[in-house]
């Protein structure tokens, strides 16, 4: 599925791929985020992807192909030298903006049976596909939340990349036409989807005041625009 520099192999796979917009590049390199630190906590060294990227880019911006579970041949107790009749392995691909999720999984299915053995036949089954979404965080309204985010928490707030699947985004900006703010406040240390995730008190509280930040920012915004109209 990749080459040696990490790149994805399936044909087509980066078309309408774009790099990253110049003022999303500064705020994150101003971040001091450590790769090292970052690797280290799950017992790596070295960032799977794309060489020519940073781990931090890896995980916000460029698309990805993995593998997330195989399964095949005897998997019991001990040993047997029973060949597997069969295999299955479970793919998904995290797409970036540009992406069609339709031509990914056409471009996928072929190349996986553009390579298979003699004598074998394969099976797919879809659960689902959905398009990215990027917001427009040059947007004069994101700049606001930006600065309202960043007097709350007194540090200058950052646009980040997300690879979690919230397709309702791209929904709310494709079908109602605005574009959600996803401001989340959890810390490193709450273990999101964990089984002892939990969520600190300082970002409870200290989110409620964030967001009184922004929607006050926002009316202020607002009036002084229909003020500069009349």
């Amino acid at each position: 599925l990749h080459d040696g520099n990490g790149r994805v192999q399936l044909p087509g796979f980066y078309d309408g791929v774009r790099d990253t917009p110049p003022h999303l590049s500064a705020q994150w390199q101003s971040l001091n985020f450590s790769h090292q630190s970052f690797l280290g906590e799950v017992g790596l060294r070295l960032p799977a992807g794309e060489t020519a990227y940073s781990p931090l880019e890896h995980i916000w911006a460029r698309p990805t192909c993995e593998i997330n579970g195989v399964c095949g041949g005897y998997t019991g107790e001990g040993f047997k030298t029973v060949l597997p009749s069969q295999a299955s392995a479970k793919i998904s691909c995290r797409l970036v903006e540009g992406q069609d999720p339709k031509k990914i999984r056409t471009a996928l299915r072929e190349h996986v049976c553009s390579h298979l053995p003699a004598d074998c036949s394969v099976e797919f089954t879809s659960f689902g596909a959905s398009p990215a979404v990027v917001m427009p965080s040059a947007a004069p309204q994101f700049e606001i939340a930006r600065a309202a985010l960043s007097a709350e928490w007194e540090q200058g707030a950052a646009f980040t990349g997300c690879g979690g699947s919230i397709p309702v985004a791209g929904h709310f900006q494709d079908i109602i036409g605005v574009s959600p703010m996803l401001i989340g406040f959890a810390k490193d240390n709450d273990q999101i989807h964990s089984p002892n995730e939990k969520y600190d008190l300082q970002s409870f509280h200290k989110g409620i005041r964030s967001w009184a930040r922004i929607i006050e920012a926002l009316s202020v915004d607002k009036r002084s625009r229909q003020m500069a109209k009349k």
